[in-house]
């Protein structure tokens, strides 16, 4: 009964977004990837290994027709720790088009976005049976259309609709610095957001948002997704959107000083971040389905609450990007429900450090990774925090070239007592 309710409340809206009459002025297209697949910078006429298919890229771009082909790897290997060392390499192609139907047929204020990739490779985290993963992109080996959504904005901007089936954690509890991290929490979304089965990156599932800009630096913004605990398996090419269980809700609320509300997404670029720039977010989700507790009792509902806070701390120049930027998240939900109830991310960027003609960054991340002792098993001792250090250099040799060495350090791996030394690097090469 929930999924049809959803189902009908899909149509519905799809036929709301059809029908509406454009009324907004034409904005500009902006990032719609996500975590290390987001751009650090403008690509420019040099950004692309193939160049600009003979001025055809940009007819297109002038045309509201954006295309992105992207390749990014996580290259790491454990070094010392309980286990035998181990070198896993993580590889994602990713494929993007974005269209301003503003530019391309005169109709202002309506975007479309559809991406898809293949990804696959070996996980690190998986091996050595951490609660923080090494890598923000490491899940299952697939090949598939990852979200797709139509957009449409009115009022300048102020009032926006999307539908289509897009992830949760791409825009709700994401790290607004992720792309200068490269270790889950820091580097894609708080690492726990899956307790209530809000949705993730690949395996989206169908959702509509709505998000309101009352005052110039305030957002409040809300979606419904559908819930799916199985994802892979239910929809494995991404094609065939999938209602197996509740609607489940998602809200945020956010305050940017500094920055138009409007222009504030889930990740940052390095124009973004001139001055004092600023992104305070609030946010909760709720999946009214059933839940199995840890004393074994199943009951109705499940929810998350998550705070995340970054801001400029100190510029060379007060109107340039070069300095200290930091970052602080902190999420809580129901120990007696959640296993991997509570996270705490913080960081340190330091943009441009070194005397180089390149863009480049340094950025250090901590992570404690809590368990609740009541799911504990019997007769065996608590679970310990794990805590995750990650320090990381971030290079931009060419204009579609990124790369990005780090060493990672874990202590209490997996909650239980032991380490792991992790060394690794991240390539990105824009096509």
């Amino acid at each position: 009964m929930n999924a049809r309710i959803l189902r009908i409340a899909f149509l519905v809206c799809a036929s709301v977004c059809a029908l509406v009459i454009p009324v907004c002025l034409q904005a500009q297209q902006e990032e719609t990837l996500v975590g290390p697949d987001s751009h650090e910078t403008g690509l420019g006429p040099h950004g692309h290994l193939f160049g600009q298919w003979g001025g055809e890229r940009t007819r297109l771009e002038q045309r509201g027709v954006r295309f992105d082909f992207q390749y990014v790897s996580d290259s790491l290997a454990n070094i010392a720790g309980e286990k035998e060392d181990r070198f896993a390499s993580w590889n994602r192609f990713r494929w993007t088009v974005d269209i301003d139907f503003g530019a391309w047929v005169e109709q202002p204020g309506l975007y479309f976005h559809a991406t898809a990739l293949w990804q696959g490779g070996g996980n690190l985290g998986t091996y050595l049976g951490l609660l923080t993963s090494p890598s923000g992109m490491s899940s299952m080996n697939t090949c598939r259309l990852d979200s797709w959504w139509l957009e449409k904005r009115w009022l300048n901007e102020r009032l926006t609709a999307r539908l289509g089936q897009f992830a949760g954690q791409d825009f709700y509890g994401a790290q607004h610095y992720a792309a200068s991290f490269i270790f889950e929490p820091m580097g894609y979304a708080l690492g726990n957001l899956f307790t209530d089965f809000e949705s993730f990156d690949p395996p989206s599932t169908p959702a509509f948002e709505v998000r309101v800009v009352p005052i110039h630096n305030f957002y409040v913004k809300s979606m419904v997704e559908a819930e799916d605990r199985e994802p892979f398996a239910h929809n494995p090419t991404g094609l065939v959107p999938q209602f197996r269980g509740v609607p489940v809700s998602i809200s945020e609320i956010g305050f940017s000083p500094g920055k138009k509300a409007t222009g504030v997404r889930a990740f940052d670029n390095v124009e973004s971040r001139k001055g004092y720039s600023g992104l305070y977010r609030f946010g909760a989700s709720y999946n009214p389905s059933k839940f199995t507790t840890a004393s074994g009792f199943v009951q109705s509902g499940n929810y998350l609450l998550y705070g995340m806070a970054n801001q400029a701390l100190w510029r060379v120049d007060p109107k340039r990007a070069r300095g200290l930027d930091g970052t602080i998240s902190y999420d809580w939900s129901a120990a007696n429900v959640n296993r991997n109830n509570t996270m705490l991310t913080a960081g340190l960027r330091f943009n441009e450090p070194l005397p180089l003609r390149i863009h480049n960054t340094m950025s250090l991340g901590y992570v404690p990774n809590r368990l609740s002792q009541q799911f504990v098993p019997e007769g065996t001792p608590p679970w310990k925090p794990e805590h995750a250090i990650e320090f990381n250099t971030l290079l931009d040799p060419l204009p579609m070239l990124l790369l990005q060495p780090a060493i990672q350090y874990y202590a209490s791996v997996g909650a239980r007592p032991g380490h792991a030394l992790v060394l690794g690097f991240r390539t990105k090469v824009e096509f």
